[in-house]
């Protein structure tokens, strides 16, 4: 379920849910909408997922520096 990578990713990089919504989503609501049993298409689910991981790919090359 995309809802448990979700809030593994925000736990893990410590981001507020809002903030994760507008950046993977364009859509502030979004993570309170996965909690409330939203289920995103197959695009969207593909893009939050391709966000998480761009996102530790830059922040893991950021400290490699």
């Amino acid at each position: 379920m995309l809802i448990r990578s979700v809030e593994k990713f925000l736990r893990e990089q410590d981001i507020p849910a809002t903030k994760f919504g507008r950046l993977a989503a364009s859509d502030p609501r979004f993570v309170l909408d996965l909690r409330m049993g939203r289920e995103p298409r197959g695009f969207m689910a593909a893009r939050v997922l391709s966000f998480m991981e761009g996102y530790r790919a830059g922040k893991e090359a950021a400290h490699g520096e």
